[in-house]
């Protein structure tokens, strides 16, 4: 279980807040997680200047202990910027990348295309390397035989699939070479994602609600299926608020409610509105009650 933490900025938006950063971090660090993904999408990583990614990594990395993971967003539109910040963060302490898809020329996204970038990425990166499917934000898609070709490589180790099909998920976990990590970030289906072969997540859920997410894992795993679902049942409407409805402005919202530094998103994302924080508080109490009080 692996959140995809954010980036916290200080008020105006525009810089950095060092400070927050180790203080989330070492708050997470205190939880059961494995440990964490930095600058993925959750973390404003396409509004992030080179420079700034450096910094953030290397701050992140001094909060977490050597025996917990790593994980630093590198994709970019280019195949060479990929490599090179694929190689920047695994100096500065990374143990894994995750590469989001190219998809700014998405027609000329093919399978060929996809093949070749990863290829190369993993071909050149320090570290090992994990696919990152957001079609609901990127618009294209690696397809599972593009997957099962890509499994294949000796330092391509696992996939991000934030989807919500677990039918994909589950030809992903079938498809793909032995020792393959198949990952989601769909909360909301978690729980039949982890029936279906899913080895753990990368989640948004995961920085406001650790324990709950890594509970479902372990309920999962143990063969506690029912206590798994009735959990994922509680945890499902903050979810969909923390990503669908309210994106990233209502997952630092959240965080900000819980007693993290949140901060405000980069522009152009606006603040949540205050309707979201109502709901969000609403949704937080609801999941801290008693299971008897809330069935």
């Amino acid at each position: 279980m692996y959140p995809p933490i954010t980036t916290p900025f200080l008020d105006d938006g525009r810089t950095l807040d060092i400070v927050g950063t180790k203080r989330n971090v070492e708050r997470w660090m205190t939880t059961g997680l494995r440990g964490l993904v930095a600058l993925g999408s959750n973390g404003e990583s396409a509004l992030v200047e080179e420079s700034e990614a450096d910094r953030f990594v290397e701050t992140v990395r001094d909060a977490v202990p050597s025996e917990r993971l790593l994980i630093v967003g590198t994709g970019r539109e280019s195949t060479p910027a990929t490599i090179d910040a694929s190689r920047r963060a695994a100096a500065r302490g990374a143990d894994a990348v995750l590469v989001r898809t190219p998809s700014f020329f998405k027609p000329q996204m093919t399978e060929d295309a996809f093949l070749r970038h990863y290829a190369a990425v993993a071909d050149a990166s320090p570290v090992p390397v994990i696919l990152y499917n957001f079609t609901a934000l990127t618009g294209v898609t690696l397809s599972v035989s593009v997957v099962s070709r890509l499994s294949e490589h000796p330092n391509i180790v696992g996939m991000k699939e934030s989807g919500g099909d677990a039918g994909f998920v589950s030809s992903l976990v079938n498809e793909t070479a032995p020792g393959f990590q198949v990952l989601v970030g769909s909360a909301p289906t978690f729980f039949s994602s982890l029936l279906c072969g899913a080895d753990g997540a990368i989640m948004a859920l995961a920085c406001v609600a650790p324990d709950e997410c890594v509970s479902i894992y372990d309920l999962v795993r143990g063969g506690r299926i029912d206590d798994a679902r009735l959990l994922q049942w509680r945890v499902t409407p903050l979810a969909r608020l923390v990503t669908r409805r309210y994106g990233v402005p209502g997952l630092k919202a959240a965080l900000g409610l819980l007693g993290y530094i949140g901060g405000p998103p980069r522009p152009p994302l606006l603040p949540a509105p205050p309707e979201a924080i109502d709901t969000l508080t609403a949704a937080l109490a609801t999941l801290r009650q008693p299971t008897s009080q809330v069935v």
